[in-house]
């Protein structure tokens, strides 16, 4: 299976997808306005032509991208695809000129295996937080920050 860009086709199944983990507590929702909106920060895994995974990579200043929306249906959970995911996210991050990308999750152990380190929430700049008044646990975070440079072989 390999990577690519989203389509507008693609939104329905990756609408259903981010909510399904967003519905368990794993991660924020996104309105189907939201992913229109930014599908260009997308990738896609598909079977066939079914989506089966998805992330984004948004860019937050010049020199500093987040991946998000990282979802992997469940039952293909364990195949690579999120790691495939990331890598995508990565190298798009590298070839636009970006040297970092960082994310925020529960699952760090996922992100350190792909090259990323903890960091301080503190050390990301405050433009980062505008999408925390829409979580649930907002303001009493529970994820961690994690960040990694897009550097070849880094």
């Amino acid at each position: 299976m390999n990577v690519s860009k989203a389509r507008i086709g693609d939104v329905p199944a990756m609408h259903r997808l981010i909510n399904d983990f967003a519905n368990q507590g794993a991660m924020l929702p996104r309105a189907l306005s939201q992913i229109y909106e930014n599908l260009r920060d997308y990738f896609v895994v598909r079977d066939g032509t079914k989506v089966v995974g998805c992330a984004a990579l948004h860019v937050n200043w010049l020199d500093l991208a987040e991946i998000r929306s990282l979802a992997v249906e469940q039952n293909r959970q364990g195949e690579q695809l999120g790691a495939t995911l990331v890598q995508a996210c990565i190298e798009d991050a590298h070839s636009l000129g970006l040297p970092r990308v960082f994310c925020l999750t529960r699952q760090p152990g996922f992100f350190e295996r792909q090259g990323f380190s903890l960091i301080d929430k503190s050390e990301l700049p405050h433009k980062v937080w505008a999408e925390c008044y829409y979580c649930p646990q907002f303001p009493d975070c529970d994820e961690v920050a994690l960040i990694r440079s897009t550097a070849n072989g880094d």
